[in-house]
């Protein structure tokens, strides 16, 4: 039986296979009793069905496709907000807004810098740090 962490709720005990139908991902923590937390990826039999599943290459594809167009968006229309708009941070996007008009287009290069740095990190890196993130306003 195992024991997985999303979104910072604790969920099982369940079956390999019950933890499938979850929107887990091979970095997900996993623990066999609740204790020793480790990423699904240090589990082999777990990493097997994960990736019979098809959610490994449908998550970093739908992953990295997020990333690059939210890197690119923040590089020509960061001012906007428009890439918290497509990660569905609307908060963020107005608040951008905001700032772009009270720095007087300022801010953009604020979103500039950071959409070269959403184009360099890794999705792992972008989802854990954007996607993921409580954060109201996710910068770098």
């Amino acid at each position: 039986m195992y024991y997985i962490t999303l979104n910072n709720q604790t969920i099982g005990p369940m079956s390999a296979e019950q933890m499938m139908a979850y929107n887990v991902t091979n970095e997900t923590p996993v623990s066999r009793d609740g204790g020793e937390w480790q990423p699904l990826y240090t589990y082999p039999e777990l990493m097997e069905r994960y990736q019979k599943s098809g959610k490994s290459y449908a998550a970093n594809a739908e992953v990295s496709s997020k990333k690059t167009l939210c890197g690119i968006m923040a590089i020509l229309l960061g001012g906007l907000g428009v890439q918290y708009f497509v990660m569905g941070k609307t908060a963020a996007g107005l608040i951008t807004i905001l700032l772009a008009i009270v720095t007087c287009g300022l801010w953009q290069i604020v979103t500039l810098i950071q959409g070269i740095m959403m184009l360099c990190m890794t999705e792992s890196d972008f989802k854990r740090k954007y996607i993921d993130s409580t954060s109201t306003l996710p910068l770098f």
